[in-house]
């Protein structure tokens, strides 16, 4: 399962945003620095509207979406990278994650406190990711030291030793690791280390309810951040999304409705955080239940089996196949077949996004 890691300042409203995901969660969003200590874990599913289609094509009786799991970490601060303000137990919760969701304040609230004493996005980035970089670097030159002395004689730590002193480069331009060009024998080798600024990452720019429709000078500022780190940019506001946890189902849209908006930011967020590691979705569906799965984007036949159950990728013989929108179209799995549009995929076919699929396997 995907593991996403909220990160930001103190008082971005990350906890807020937290616990609109996970709607009960537990994570306390207080007006003060550090109210989070220990990182507070929510899974979240994946919203996907194809789910319901298949389900109602199959008479489904249950519907199983996929997951992310979001991770609440406490709030960063100058200095983190040298211990201050928890600073090493929270880079080392972030080393544990996948992808980051970095919130930035875009909002101006005088009742709730910024550490910096105003909002200023672009010195709000900059903080963080300087932080990030400075323990990333201090890791790879560390690292560095030891390679040195076995790179002599062995090609295996001659590789490494190409990698780290590219990313050490990078890193020393105050750039994240991420924007570093590596060869694939050289990513092998240095994957091990949980690069901090390896990780990608999605900016939630998070705004006043007025703002959400139209944005505001804030949001351009991230996004023109981002465009340059190769980041992608969600606008939410973490306020809205409390308040839609609270209201009634159905006065969510009507709320939504009122703010010139159709949806809040989450399901973007989380669609986002989903994609960011080039992930994708196939399904399998039927009576007893309609499932989407997740694999990594190039996976082939087996491997998506494989998730289902590791006998399934042993003893993998064939997956018929269909792509989502034939069956949609058809509306039945015999008239699938009877127009040709059911394919019997072997182990070198590589799984695309929305296909749906039944494995035939050997015990």
């Amino acid at each position: 399962m995907l593991r996403a890691g909220i990160v930001g300042l103190p008082n971005v409203g990350k906890s807020t945003l937290f616990n609109a995901l996970v709607a009960n969660a537990k994570a306390e969003a207080a007006n003060f620095p550090f109210c989070t200590i220990e990182p507070n874990v929510g899974v979240v599913a994946v919203p996907d509207e194809r789910l319901a289609v298949l389900a109602d094509i199959s008479s489904s009786a249950e519907i199983v979406p996929t997951r992310v799991e979001f991770v609440d970490i406490a709030g960063l601060v100058k200095g983190a990278s040298k211990g201050e303000g928890l600073g090493n137990q929270f880079l080392a919760n972030i080393r544990e994650v996948d992808a980051i969701v970095h919130v930035v304040r875009c909002f101006d609230d005088e009742d709730i406190i910024h550490v910096a004493g105003m909002v200023d996005p672009q010195q709000d980035i900059e903080v963080i990711n300087l932080e990030l970089v400075l323990s990333d670097l201090s890791q790879i030159e560390r690292r560095i030291d030891r390679t040195r002395k076995t790179a002599r004689n062995n090609k295996e730590a001659q590789i490494e030793l190409a990698g780290l002193e590219k990313l050490e480069a990078i890193l020393n331009e105050g750039q994240p690791a991420r924007l570093c060009t590596l060869s694939e024998d050289e990513e092998e080798a240095t994957r091990f280390l949980g690069l901090l600024t390896r990780k990608p990452v999605v900016y939630a720019a998070n705004v006043a309810e007025q703002d959400l429709a139209t944005g505001n000078a804030w949001v351009e500022q991230v996004k023109t951040i981002a465009q340059g780190e190769g980041a992608e940019v969600v606008v939410v506001s973490a306020q809205v999304e409390a308040e839609l946890v609270e209201l009634p189902q159905g006065d969510r849209q009507d709320y939504l409705d009122s703010l010139g908006v159709s949806e809040g930011g989450l399901k973007s967020l989380i669609h986002s955080t989903y994609t960011l590691l080039g992930l994708r979705t196939f399904f399998t569906t039927g009576p007893k239940e309609t499932r989407a799965w997740t694999i990594i984007a190039g996976a082939k036949a087996p491997q998506a089996a494989g998730t289902i159950h590791t006998d399934f990728e042993r003893g993998f013989i064939r997956a018929e196949t269909i792509s989502y929108p034939d069956l949609v179209a058809t509306r039945s799995m015999t008239t699938a077949k009877e127009k040709g549009l059911v394919r019997s995929e072997g182990k070198d076919y590589i799984v695309q996004e929305g296909d749906v699929m039944l494995f035939r396997f050997n015990v």
